[in-house]
C-alpha cells in the first residue's frame, strides 16, 4: 500500500480484516498529505443516486468505527438550494436517502433559520438537511486505522519513499529509502502524488491536484447553538462556500470550488491561505451569515484535491494486463467520506479480481475512457452517464 492517507489506510484496514498481510509505506507521515488538511466532513446530502449509494457503505463503516472509539461529531449537514429545480432534486434525494436508511428533510428558505439562526436566506429557495451527518478528524481516523492494521500483523513505514520497482514473475520488489519490500499486489493510494507513483511503474495516471483553501473564523461570543455544516453548491452551481462549527467560539470555512485553474505541484506549493482567498471567503461569509458576533478570520491553510476528469475516483487497475497493480486515488474533496467504500472495492480487486461487494462500482475503474486529462471530459456528462450505467446494470441483474 503506497500512501498512508484516508484512502490508503481504509484500504489497508479492509484488506487486513480479510486476512491479507499488509505493508503500508508513505514518503512522509500518516495523514500528512491532503487527508491531514481536510475539514473532515461526512455527508449524504447529494442528488446523484450513485453518490448516495457509495456513502451508504461508507457511513455503515463509520458507524462501526465510532462504536470502536473513533470520534464523530454529528452536527448535521445543510446543503442550500438557489432554484426550484434544485429543490426538486433535493426532494428526490430525500426519497433515495430514505430507501438507503438515512434521515433527511427539506426546509423552505423561510425555515432555514430554524437550523442556522444567523443565516441570511436571501436568494435561496431552501435546503436539504441531514441531522446525522457531521465531521471527524482525518488524522485521528488514519491513526485509529493504523493501530487496527498493526494489530492484524500489518506494517506501516513512515518517511519511507518509493525509489524504484522491479517486476518478478507476477510479483514486485519495491526499492525504498528504507530497503526492499517484496509483495504480490501494489495499491497506489498516494493522493496528489499518485501520478508520480504511477510513473515509477511505467503508467500514466491523469489526476489533477487542485488547490483549495480553508480558514478558521473566530467569534467574540460563543454561539448558543451548534452550527451544522452549510454547503452552497449543487452539482457545480452556487458559490462553493461551506462552513461549520469547529468549537464553541470557532468556525471553519472554505470554498469547495477550485481556487486556481492550474494544477499544483504537491512537492512545491504554498500551503498557506493567501490574502485574496481570505478576502473572497470574508465576502461570501458576510453575504450568507452577516450578523455573526464579532466574527474575524484566523489562521488559514491550503490543501490539494486530487481530482479526475469526471470527478469520480479511480479504483481498479489502469492496465488490465497487470491486475495486481491497483489504483485508489482521485476522490477529490470527498476522499474522507468515500475512503471506507473505496477500501472495500480495493479489497474486492485484490481477492476477486473485480468489484463484487457493491454492484455498479466497476465503473470506477480507471479505464482508458476515464483516465484522460480534464479537458476531454465533463462532470455533467459523467453524472448522466453514471446514472444510466447503474440503471442498465440493475436491469441486467433483474433479468438474470
Amino acid at each position: 500500500m503506497i500512501g498512508a492517507g484516508t484512502l490508503g489506510m481504509c484500504s489497508a484496514f479492509s484488506l487486513a480484516e480479510h486476512g491479507v498481510r499488509v505493508t503500508v509505506l508513505d514518503a512522509q507521515s500518516i495523514a500528512s498529505g491532503s487527508s491531514g488538511r481536510s475539514v473532515g466532513v461526512v455527508g449524504t446530502q447529494l442528488t446523484d443516486p450513485f453518490d448516495i449509494l457509495l456513502r451508504t457503505h461508507s457511513v455503515r463503516q463509520f458507524r462501526d468505527w465510532e462504536n470502536l472509539g473513533l470520534s464523530f461529531n454529528h452536527i448535521g449537514y445543510l446543503r442550500l438550494a438557489r432554484t426550484a429545480e434544485q429543490m426538486e432534486l433535493f426532494a428526490r434525494s430525500v426519497r433515495i436517502q430514505e430507501e438507503a436508511g438515512f434521515r433527511s428533510r427539506l426546509y423552505e428558505a423561510r425555515e432555514l433559520q430554524q437550523l442556522v439562526p444567523h443565516i441570511n436566506p436571501d436568494g435561496l429557495e431552501g435546503g436539504l438537511f441531514g441531522p446525522d451527518d457531521g465531521f471527524l478528524d482525518p488524522h485521528e481516523m488514519c491513526t485509529f486505522l493504523a493501530e487496527k492494521v498493526r494489530t492484524r500483523r500489518g506494517n506501516i513505514f513512515q518517511f519511507c519513499e518509493l525509489v524504484d520497482v522491479t517486476r518478478r514473475n507476477g510479483d514486485y520488489r519495491l526499492d525504498t529509502s528504507k530497503g526492499g519490500i517484496d509483495c504480490d499486489f501494489v495499491i497506489n493510494a498516494a493522493g496528489a502524488w499518485a501520478p508520480a507513483v504511477a510513473e515509477i511503474f511505467g503508467q500514466t495516471l491523469h489526476i489533477c491536484p487542485e488547490r483549495h483553501e480553508a480558514v478558521t473564523v473566530h467569534l467574540d461570543e460563543p454561539l448558543d447553538y451548534t452550527m451544522p455544516m452549510v454547503m452552497d453548491l449543487v452539482n457545480g452551481e452556487g458559490t462553493g462556500l461551506n462552513f461549520r462549527h469547529e468549537k464553541r467560539n470557532e468556525l471553519i470555512a472554505e470554498i469547495h470550488k477550485v481556487s486556481s485553474p492550474f494544477p499544483e505541484d504537491p512537492d512545491n506549493y504554498n500551503d498557506q491561505c493567501d490574502e485574496e482567498s481570505k478576502v473572497k471567503l470574508a465576502e461570501l461569509l458576510l453575504e450568507r451569515v452577516p450578523e455573526l458576533p464579532g466574527a474575524r478570520l484566523g489562521r488559514g491553510w491550503a490543501g490539494l484535491y486530487p481530482v479526475t476528469a469526471d470527478h469520480r475516483p479511480f479504483v481498479g487497475a489502469i492496465d488490465p494486463s497487470e491486475p495486481n497493480l491497483i489504483t485508489a486515488a482521485g476522490a477529490g474533496g470527498y476522499g474522507i467520506q468515500l475512503a471506507p467504500v473505496i477500501g472495500t472495492i480495493v479489497t474486492d480487486w485484490v481477492l476477486h479480481g473485480a468489484p463484487v461487494s457493491i454492484p455498479g462500482t466497476e465503473i470506477l475503474s480507471p479505464t482508458w475512457e476515464r483516465n484522460v486529462p480534464a479537458e476531454r471530459s465533463s462532470t455533467t456528462a459523467s453524472v448522466r452517464d453514471t446514472e444510466k450505467e447503474i440503471e442498465d446494470h440493475r436491469k441486467s441483474e433483474t433479468a438474470h
